[in-house]
């Protein structure tokens, strides 16, 4: 029997943290695992990074806010394109929607697909489904490095390389040296690297890494505010992803499919990475993914509800 598709047995509601990472100035929305939110508190106004999957479910991070300030949300920060991080947005009422030109271009491209694919994958993270209104659009967007300052608080959304998606971007507080990583830095949880560039990752994390960060918030799990857990977090995705791609790149050289490749990657990664949150879900995704980036197939192919569906009961088969 296959195991149930996705996180759709993911039913259990978890533990919301609302952390300060710097006095009045930065915080941090998780929930053991769920997608993360960032909080930047200017002199006049608020940034957010990320805003939860639904209105609905950003209505409690905006709670969060109000309990700390009043000050309106001027701006909403994507650190990419996943639905899982965009499709609440217009509960902020923020003036202006941020994201790279790369985020941009993925929406047009394959944003009304990855909704409906996300949707189908996490019904537990869609809480309130029908309070979204649609895509949501980015209302500027940058190539590179963009400069805000929210009154004499100076923060930069910057592209380190591709990773994640080819779009991602961070956020970061120069001063305070704060980084809100979105999901190219994940911390006890699994990366999705179903739309990724593993063979550039690694080199990405090396840029992030060099900027030194006293605080990093990652896409998934507990903000990460010492050195140790900072490095573990870094290290523990630049391994994963090393990994999986060694695993998979080893079965396709040798001239094996994609199924065997999946069992393979599976035995040889469950034991190092089996307990992080999600990595059952994210593990046909992601040797997917590795298996055309292995076999020269440059670029993430767009998934689907269909494909997702297709490609998930042919890999767990093959553990069957």
């Amino acid at each position: 029997m296959t195991k149930k598709f996705a996180s759709q047995a993911d039913v259990e509601v978890k533990k919301i943290t609302f952390a300060e990472l710097c006095p009045g100035r930065a915080y941090a929305y998780t929930a053991e695992g769920d997608p993360n939110t960032g909080v930047v508190i200017g002199d006049d106004c608020v940034l957010i990074i990320d805003t939860q999957a639904t209105p609905k479910m950003a209505a409690d991070v905006i709670d969060r806010i109000r309990s700390v300030t009043d000050k309106p949300v001027k701006y909403v920060a994507l650190s990419h394109y996943h639905a899982v991080r965009v499709l609440g947005a217009s509960a902020y009422g923020a003036d202006h929607i941020l994201a790279s030109q790369d985020t941009y271009d993925l929406i047009v491209e394959r944003g009304k697909e990855d909704m409906a694919s996300e949707i189908g994958r996490f019904p537990r993270l869609f809480t309130g489904v029908d309070s979204i209104p649609g895509l949501t659009w980015p209302t500027m967007t940058f190539s590179g490095k963009m400069t805000l300052y929210l009154g004499e608080l100076e923060v930069q959304l910057l592209q380190l390389g591709r990773g994640h998606t080819k779009g991602d971007t961070v956020v970061w507080l120069p001063k305070e040296k704060i980084l809100f990583a979105g999901d190219l830095v994940e911390y006890g949880a699994t990366p999705y690297t179903g739309d990724a560039y593993l063979t550039d990752w690694p080199a990405t994390l090396d840029r992030l890494e060099a900027l030194g960060a006293n605080a990093v918030v990652p896409g998934r799990g507990d903000a990460l505010t010492t050195p140790k857990a900072i490095a573990e977090g870094i290290s523990g995705t630049r391994a994963f992803i090393c990994d999986l791609f060694k695993a998979v790149k080893s079965e396709a050289n040798a001239g094996r499919d994609l199924n065997a490749a999946y069992r393979a990657a599976y035995e040889q990664l469950s034991g190092a990475y089996g307990h992080w949150v999600i990595f059952d879900h994210c593990m046909p995704f992601d040797v997917t993914r590795a298996y055309d980036e292995a076999t020269g197939v440059r670029d993430p192919r767009i998934w689907t509800d269909e494909r997702d569906r297709k490609m998930w009961l042919e890999l767990e088969g093959a553990l069957s």
